[in-house]
């Protein structure tokens, strides 16, 4: 193998990143990958797509979208041009001149942070590994992740990272079904290990990104993540708590929060909810948290935050059981009718969503549950009390009590309302509309 001294590698690689004739790989073909890939083509770059799945490489090679963000319609073309190839690990990887890893990065039961993807990925790019190639580390992980793990692994056969190879960390901002804000638009944050690095990552990403948001390293860049996802997390916490004080209240907490964001400075609104679900807002601040034990420091906002946003399916179950003692009913025995499976409004995503705590919680308590939710396939909850429904007026009578858990563009509030004996609102979805069926959040 020649290194970058003898072969120049990093001026080669440079004028292929300007010219846009470089070949990316990108590893992970998920919510976060296969847009990305996208992107990538439509600039015009020759784009390998990686994943361990087979059935998501014949997809791709078929130019199947199965993400929601990305239309089949623009795929196809994509892959019929050979702008886009799918591929299980191996060889390939060698041959493109930046990689970008699009890994899973979830909680173990304990919630510490699980990088095996990571690093199963990591290993199997130092295998192909040659002079001259970026990689870059999308997946959202600990600050220390890239110069701690990914580093020695790329390094350990004598290749150099800011000599002979590139590394840099830029986290997926990736937020599914989101009609304004998407891979193109989204300013790309980029940090390398070392200047030379973060130039090679600003070059690739330029091509699949308008705006580039250069930092100081990647430790920098990972912190970075964790921030805009701990910001979140900690501000629903902070309104789902308020949520509950307003009902001790007897005080509309919707009210207040909307009334509270006409005030055009110091405040930005953020609404309660059944609890957090998705692949970003209930897993990545623990990261964080994580990762300051070991540095002996207690990250009491965190998961204060966690303790309160956890406890809300449990707050909606309790707010169905005061519906139904309402009008005279138990929980036990009774039919709820739960709207909504996905974590958030149009997406068939399941991860991390509340919904299915709820559905939990109501069997235990002896509820027959049903449920109506137009963007999610059949999950196998593995319990006869639970079954999808269409979501007409004849199940939404039959139901002892209807819970909004997800705010779908296709539920009609005034048509839910019309035919429901009782309604619990967990959205909001029934704003603006006066009676005295309706228990809000």
């Amino acid at each position: 193998m020649k290194m970058a001294s003898e072969t120049n590698s990093a001026a080669v690689l440079a004028e292929r990143l300007e010219t846009g004739r470089a070949k990316v790989a990108v590893v992970g073909m998920g919510y976060v990958g296969l847009p990305l890939a996208v992107e990538f083509a439509n600039a015009g770059l020759e784009v390998v797509g990686i994943d361990v799945s087979e059935e998501r490489v014949a997809q791709i090679n078929r130019g199947e979208s199965y993400i929601g963000d990305v239309e089949t319609d623009e795929l196809a073309p994509l892959v019929k041009s050979g702008k886009i190839t799918g591929s299980l690990p191996g060889p390939v990887i060698g041959e493109a001149d930046a990689v970008s890893i699009c890994v899973p990065t979830p909680l173990r039961k304990s919630k510490d942070p699980d990088i095996s993807y990571i690093v199963a990925a990591t290993e199997v790019v130092a295998q192909y590994l040659r002079p001259g190639q970026l990689v870059v580390l999308e997946s959202t992980t600990y600050p220390g992740t890239t110069e701690e793990v990914i580093r020695p692994r790329l390094e350990e056969h004598g290749l150099v990272v800011g000599r002979d190879i590139f590394l840099c960390f830029s986290p997926e901002r990736v937020d599914p079904g989101n009609p304004t804000w998407h891979t193109r638009n989204t300013p790309k944050v980029v940090g390398g290990t070392t200047t030379r690095c973060a130039e090679m990552g600003a070059k690739l990403y330029s091509h699949a990104v308008d705006t580039i948001v250069p930092v100081s390293g990647t430790k920098t860049a990972e912190m970075v993540k964790l921030l805009e996802n701990t910001f979140r997390s900690v501000n629903i916490g902070l309104v789902n708590e308020l949520a509950i004080i307003c009902d001790k209240l007897e005080v509309s907490v919707w009210e207040v929060i909307g009334a509270a964001a006409t005030k055009p400075f110091g405040f930005m609104p953020f609404w309660p909810g059944p609890g957090l679900g998705g692949h970003c807002i209930p897993v990545d601040p623990h990261y964080l948290s994580w990762k300051m034990k070991s540095l002996n420091y207690h990250a009491r906002f965190i998961e204060l935050a966690d303790e309160v946003n956890s406890h809300m399916p449990e707050h909606v179950v309790s707010k169905v059981s005061d519906a139904l003692n309402g009008v005279r009913k138990a929980v036990n025995g009774s039919t709820v009718l739960v709207l909504g499976l996905a974590y958030k409004k149009n997406v068939d995503d399941l991860r991390e969503s509340p919904a299915l705590d709820i559905v939990g919680l109501l069997r235990r308590r002896g509820a027959q549950v049903e449920w109506a939710d137009s963007w999610v396939a059949d999950p196998d909850f593995g319990d006869e009390g639970v079954r999808k429904v269409d979501l007409d007026a004849e199940a939404l009578r039959r139901a002892d009590c209807v819970v909004v858990v997800t705010d779908h563009a296709d539920f009609d509030p005034a048509f839910i309302v019309e035919h429901a004996d009782v309604v619990v609102d967990t959205r909001n979805l029934t704003k603006g509309i006066v009676d005295a069926k309706i228990w809000r959040l």
